[in-house]
């Protein structure tokens, strides 16, 4: 299990514990967290569960996949070191501590 932050775009902060083997989008939706919609379901197919992930773990990620750098352009605001989606970042105990913030919207 891993305690993930969610920061809303207002700065708002939800710290909830994810379960292994969830992705980080399914925290945020199972734990209620506003600012991830989560349109397709995980099926990167759009770009609605968009975070900017905190500067101290973005080189601790795994490397993204072309679909995902895909999605990322329909994103709002993407920033190319720091945007990720949800949906891509399975949950371990390597991700306890990880901060994601949302951006002021989703497209």
């Amino acid at each position: 299990m891993a305690k993930i932050t969610y920061i809303e775009h207002n700065g708002t902060e939800h710290v909830v514990d994810v379960a292994n083997g969830l992705t980080v989008m399914e925290g945020a939706r199972d734990n209620g967290i506003p600012g991830i919609e989560a349109d397709c379901g995980g099926a990167c197919a759009c770009s609605t569960c968009h975070v900017y992930v905190d500067e101290a773990w973005v080189e601790k990620l795994p490397a993204k996949d072309p679909m995902e750098e895909d999605m990322l352009e329909f994103a709002y605001e993407p920033d190319e070191t720091r945007s990720r989606l949800t949906c891509q970042l399975k949950v371990s105990d390597a991700l306890d501590g990880l901060k994601v913030k949302m951006p002021e919207r989703q497209i």
